[in-house]
């Protein structure tokens, strides 16, 4: 069974979760160091299903294709996968997608005195004051994000 398309627009693409295959993947037994190189990178003896890691309510999970760059000042870039769960809280400071006047997006929830706010984290967006009048829906919350670095070139 492959991927079906639940939702496509300019912000975000939207596609059910299928956790019926099982790969289990190598997985580094020890810490991954990012100062000194640790001779311990020699010894791989357990594996990691990426489904059951990733996916903890797999009847609630969602993925969802990133299109833009609202939210790269905290790492979330043009491409990148999200997990997210329909059944996950929307509490401050949680990452949401919503759907506000029709339109989805995905943004920083803020919660305050003055009522619900969908907060970027890239200073070109305003963020969304989100008010009676709006016709707005927490649709899920993200749970991981997943990278894709190679398309992707670091300078130094």
């Amino acid at each position: 069974m492959g991927k079906l398309l639940v939702h496509k627009g300019e912000i975000i693409e939207i596609f059910s979760a299928n956790t019926s295959s099982v790969l289990e993947l190598p997985l580094v037994s020890s810490a991954i160091s990012a100062g000194f190189p640790s001779p311990a990178m020699d010894f791989i003896d357990i594996g990691i299903d990426l489904n059951k890691h990733l996916i903890k309510k797999p009847y609630t999970t969602f993925y969802g294709r990133v299109k833009g760059d609202s939210l790269k000042g905290i790492g979330i870039e043009d491409a990148d996968l999200l997990i997210i769960d329909k059944s996950g809280k929307p509490l401050d400071g949680k990452i949401a997608v919503c759907s506000v006047d029709g339109e989805f997006t995905v943004k920083i929830i803020k919660l305050d005195k003055t009522g619900c706010w969908l907060m970027p984290a890239n200073e070109k967006y305003k963020p969304i004051h989100v008010t009676e009048e709006n016709e707005f829906v927490v649709w899920g919350i993200v749970t991981f994000v997943i990278k894709s670095f190679s398309n992707k070139s670091v300078a130094f």
